[in-house]
């Protein structure tokens, strides 16, 4: 994401919670905080609007294909991904 020109704004928030994301972030003020927050609100929609897309469209066999030819050795892990995502299904 490409850096724009930036303009002060007037926003309401909640302090304590802008005090408590400045400290986990260790960020230098409220506005740096801001500006992360939303580049990474921005960053999880586009992904999740993704997500939603290629959801809508099944792969075709040729994708199936292509995808059987990558080399998954070292990606298996614990993690039930079906319990952790069951509830985003429909």
């Amino acid at each position: 994401m490409q850096s724009m020109a930036k303009q002060k704004v007037t926003i309401t928030l909640d302090r304590a919670k802008a005090d408590e994301a400045r400290l986990l972030v260790g960020g230098a003020n409220t506005s740096e905080v801001i500006d992360l927050a939303l580049g990474r609100l921005i960053r999880a929609e586009r992904l999740r609007r993704d997500i939603d897309a290629y959801r809508r469209l099944p792969p075709s066999d040729t994708d199936l294909l292509v995808a059987l030819q990558g080399d998954t050795t070292g990606l298996a892990d614990d993690t039930d991904w079906a319990a952790l995502y069951d509830d985003e299904a429909g």
